[in-house]
């Protein structure tokens, strides 16, 4: 009887172990990233938008929504031109949830990320939570707007200030 209990703990632990890890989907390969993705590009991010925040139906949290303007700094993939921007949207998760399911981007940020276009045409959701690659520029704060309305933009160049014309 002490024996089965054993073995049953030692199942029990093992199992506690092992669920987060089959709760998180594995990441996409690089190529599979690229074949899944309407768009490839190093971006830098100009501002990043609370749009909006809603309940979590399971934990009663509130959660923002956001929308953030991405500048297109390299073309990799896709029909985009450097220089143009795009919208990307995506909604926070649970603070106890396991897994990076949510893709966030930061004001100032540059980095090179994996688009898919929302059924809508009009904006872009991260292909997969693995979806950005190392930062090309990390941004200054991972700080996000919290209220509807509220937009974030990376500081200003405070050099560019003096040098505009007058």
């Amino acid at each position: 009887m002490v024996r089965q209990i054993k073995v049953l703990s030692v199942l029990l632990v093992l199992a506690a172990i092992a669920a987060p890890a089959l709760a998180l989907p594995a990441p996409m390969s690089d190529q599979e990233l690229a074949d899944k993705s309407d768009l490839v590009a190093v971006v830098r991010v100009l501002s990043v938008t609370c749009t909006g925040v809603s309940k979590d139906e399971q934990t009663g949290e509130d959660l923002p929504s956001y929308l953030a303007s991405l500048k297109l700094v390299e073309i990799k993939k896709g029909d985009a031109k450097a220089g143009d921007v795009v919208l990307v949207t995506w909604r926070a998760i649970p603070k106890g949830i396991v897994g990076p399911w949510a893709v966030a981007y930061y004001p100032g940020e540059e980095v090179l990320t994996h688009l898919a276009k929302r059924s809508n045409g009009v904006s872009y959701a991260s292909t997969w939570w693995n979806a950005k690659g190392d930062d090309v520029k990390q941004p200054d704060s991972t700080d996000l707007p919290t209220t509807p309305g509220q937009t974030m933009s990376p500081p200003q160049d405070k050099g560019a200030e003096k040098r505009l014309p007058l």
